[in-house]
């Protein structure tokens, strides 16, 4: 009877563990509302996110690998921004000496946030994707964001392009380890759920005065739920960019001849002697496996569950050795 809520808290507790680097973003936020700062907030802001990123590197956090790739995240947030701001959708009123054309390049962290939680929820809960339609996800990825531009102009074609991604993305399944059992759930609904959460997020985040929609200029309000649909396009659009680099495990980097995170193929067509084949080959015969939110089953060819998967975010040994090799 108590199963149920246990792994409710632990999936709760590996969801706050990935999202250490938006935790520390906001706690930025809030302090430099109530601290006195020597300089302007948002160039502060600034100074806080680069040490904040070079301390989550060093401290094993986030690899090499990752933090490249949440700098890419930084530069397709702030090339938004920067059209964003100019047509007004959005604004940052206070001052700031790192500004550019009206965007402070704190701003980029925002979605840098975002591209941490993947990568540390692709770790932490042992994320494996199936049947992933590269190509038709990678065209819809770039018209979700391309379209963020052009609907001030044209057609807003966001709904045309959420329908593609159900229609191309309708057999992928995205499996995570919660304790010592594997489920699994359609990637689609992943999106939509981490999209509602960066809703909330968003609210918090103007609350904080990270910045303001023209309606928030003379009282706080709540972000329109339509936000809701825009986030969830963004995580779309962040997931192909990471699943690009999961793509390539056992070719570019991590142990040679591993199976790949992301996968286009089914699972049938994996190595025997891989740990992913040898989970697949212990719970496919086992019912639920591979069907809504039910369980897989136990996980096999593990020798530590998600929990011990260093509660401090230490990285596994042997993608850190690889990292090492590889010069990060």
């Amino acid at each position: 009877m108590t199963f149920a809520p246990v792994q409710l808290f632990r999936f709760a507790w590996v969801q706050a563990q990935c999202c250490l680097f938006a935790a520390a973003v906001f706690v930025g936020l809030a302090l430099s509302n109530l601290v006195p700062l020597p300089t302007a907030r948002y160039d502060a802001l600034l100074a806080y996110a680069l040490v904040l990123t070079a301390v989550f590197y060093l401290l094993h956090l986030e690899t090499g690998r990752e933090v490249a790739v949440i700098f890419a995240f930084h530069l397709i947030g702030l090339a938004l921004e920067l059209f964003k701001v100019q047509v007004g959708s959005w604004s940052y009123p206070e001052p700031a000496w790192a500004k550019v054309a009206g965007v402070p390049l704190y701003s980029g962290f925002m979605y840098a946030a975002v591209g941490s939680y993947l990568c540390q929820a692709f770790r932490r809960f042992d994320l494996r994707v199936e049947n992933f339609a590269w190509a038709p996800a990678v065209t819809l990825a770039v018209a979700a964001y391309a379209n963020f531009f052009t609907h001030h102009y044209l057609p807003d074609l966001r709904w045309a392009v959420a329908v593609g991604f159900l229609v191309v993305l309708w057999r992928s399944r995205v499996s995570y380890t919660v304790g010592q059992r594997r489920y699994a759930m359609p990637l689609s609904l992943s999106f939509v759920l981490i999209g509602f959460f960066l809703w909330v997020a968003e609210n918090a985040a103007t609350l904080l005065g990270a910045w303001q929609y023209p309606d928030q200029e003379q009282v706080w309000q709540m972000v329109h739920v339509g936000k809701w649909g825009s986030w969830a396009l963004l995580v779309s659009l962040s997931f192909v960019l990471v699943a690009g680099v999961k793509m390539q495990e056992g070719r570019f980097y991590g142990a040679v001849g591993a199976v790949p995170t992301v996968t286009g193929s089914s699972p049938a067509g994996l190595r025997p002697g891989n740990v992913a084949a040898r989970e697949v080959a212990a719970t496919s015969g086992r019912p639920g496996f591979g069907h809504g939110l039910a369980v897989e089953g136990d996980r096999t060819g593990h020798e530590q569950d998600t929990d011990d998967l260093g509660g401090a975010g230490q990285l596994d040994e042997h993608e850190h050795a690889a990292d090492g090799r590889r010069g990060g």
